[in-house]
């Protein structure tokens, strides 16, 4: 399915899509990359994490292993590749040889956690002991409260707040060059937005002497139907995977809005005008990243998470487009702070473990200012350097050439693992040199205003789980078949009642009570 396709490349590898095969053959060898368990043999606790390629044993031989020491134990890593983790993952859950504790939520899933309870053990009688920062953290913060708690009551994971993340994620961007060419400002509204793709169309906008090679409106690196309506309130988050929103107050299916609706029909006129590639719901990936990244520029707008991320060579044609304003006059931008910001899960002990407390005596030195910073960009000296002075950081340019963010992942846990930092943090933070969050946070600045409410990072029992997994599938293959076929061929408003009549059929009542729900206990956790 498209749109999941394209979440999963942004969410899942964030800024680092083309960094991850590059880097790999980069850091250690493919062996040491699989396991260490040889080093955990005569370590005092065995820690597993999965990391996305081959970047070798950097990332814990700073922080993490200085204060294993500074608490008196010994760490041993077993470090797993992620094109290995399904397999090896299976065989652990099913009875293998636990290690005593992983780290990063990439290694489970809430699902993964609540079906085994029994490999997992509760942290919530350690917490008061051994974790001072960490409490201090869930008294001052209501939202690391609750991600922290599952909806069970108990706490099987700790939670993270990462440092130097934006608030908007994916977002559109428009290119400049095109409306220079073509005397064009940059558009304001969606009608505005719809001339200069109009333009785009009928002129030769590249200037490249070929008037019908521009495609107005492409596929990016986001679900092109929800950023496209946008301005008509299709607020989708960062984590893309329930479609959910936050409308008045109340959890909504963004597919059943009234604005999802009109959004299509108009998306739909602007697919009659031929201002959106025809191509939209049938090319693979390789076709996208072809005409987006075309010697000449083709496409004229595209939602992604970058410019350089997104058009590669061609980024310097292209600027963000604002917030464009819609029918009602509001301005909306895709944002999803907490699922940006926030995770679930980067550290589970298991039942394997004989003295938790130490390990997370440990794990508690990782939620101080000092210790986010340098498992998100490398040690001081390595990734990143401290003023005492001023208490401010700067963000050093990779000495191995690198892109800064393949060395951040070489040097840290980067997006994984136990962090925290208060409202207010990335002020202090700079950059030495050309940086990817740098940019992405400078763009926030600007677009992060328009910010709307969203549905948060909520838990789910597992009977809740069990029946999205059954309900949801259908209900999603329905939505993103239905949705290519409006913007296509149209429909939207004359079908709209049997569309939600097909949808209650397929258990949508369910589906909708099961996120109320799960909404209700995570407010009610904070």
């Amino acid at each position: 399915m498209q749109k999941r396709n394209l979440f999963v490349g942004v969410m899942a590898l964030s800024m680092l899509l083309t960094a991850c095969g590059s880097a790999a053959g980069n850091g250690a060898s493919a062996d040491s990359a699989k396991g260490t368990t040889a080093k955990a043999a005569n370590a005092d606790y065995e820690v597993a994490t999965v990391r996305w390629a081959d970047w070798g044993e950097d990332y814990h031989t700073g922080f993490p292993d200085k204060a294993a020491a500074e608490t008196g134990i010994t760490i041993g890593w077993d470090t797993i590749l992620n094109s290995d983790w399904a397999d090896k993952k299976a065989v652990l859950l099913a009875g293998g040889d636990l290690p005593d504790a992983f780290m990063g939520s990439i290694c489970f899933s809430e699902s993964d956690v609540l079906t085994n309870t029994g490999s997992f053990i509760a942290l919530d009688d350690y917490i008061d002991e051994y974790m001072p920062n960490f409490k201090a953290v869930m008294e001052k913060d209501p939202t690391m409260k609750a991600l922290a708690t599952s909806a069970d009551g108990h706490i099987y994971g700790l939670p993270s707040k990462k440092p130097c993340r934006p608030t908007v994620a994916n977002q559109m961007f428009i290119n400049k060059k095109w409306l220079d060419n073509l005397g064009l400002e940059v558009p304001t509204t969606y009608k505005e937005f719809e001339e200069c793709l109009t333009a785009f169309k009928n002129n030769d906008a590249n200037g490249n002497g070929d008037p019908n090679d521009e495609i107005p409106f492409g596929q990016g690196y986001a679900d092109s139907v929800m950023f496209f309506c946008l301005p008509f309130g299709t607020t989708i988050g960062a984590d893309g995977t329930y479609m959910m929103a936050i409308q008045d107050g109340t959890p909504v299916y963004l597919p059943t809005t009234e604005g999802y609706k009109k959004g299509v029909e108009w998306m739909h006129e602007c697919f009659e005008k031929g201002l959106i590639d025809p191509e939209l719901f049938t090319e693979d990936s390789s076709m996208r990243d072809a005409k987006l990244m075309n010697e000449t520029p083709i496409v004229g707008a595209a939602a992604g998470w970058t410019a350089d991320s997104t058009f590669g060579a061609n980024a310097g044609e292209y600027v963000a487009l604002p917030a464009l304003a819609g029918p009602d006059g509001v301005q909306y931008i895709s944002s999803d702070p907490e699922h940006w910001n926030y995770s679930r899960y980067e550290f589970v002990v298991t039942s394997k473990c004989k003295e938790p407390g130490k390990l997370l005596s440990w794990v508690d030195k990782f939620y101080t200012d000092d210790a986010s910073i340098q498992n998100f960009y490398g040690s001081f000296g390595v990734g990143i350097e401290k003023d005492e002075a001023t208490g401010t950081y700067t963000v050093l340019e990779p000495n191995d050439g690198n892109s800064a963010d393949t060395f951040a992942w070489i040097q840290s846990l980067r997006d994984f693992g136990p962090k925290y930092v208060a409202e207010g943090f990335n002020d202090k933070v700079n950059y030495a040199a050309e940086n990817g969050d740098a940019s992405k946070l400078a763009l926030d600045k600007e677009l992060g205003k328009y910010a709307k409410e969203a549905y948060p990072n909520v838990s789910y029992t597992n009977d809740q789980l069990n029946t999205l997994a059954t309900l949801f599938t259908d209900i999603d293959a329905y939505v993103t078949a239905t949705q290519a076929t409006w913007v296509t061929e149209g429909g939207a408003d004359a079908q709209w009642d049997e569309y939600m009549k097909t949808l209650e059929a397929m258990g949508y009542n369910d589906f909708i009570k099961i996120q109320q729900d799960a909404y209700s206990t995570y407010q009610a956790n904070k």
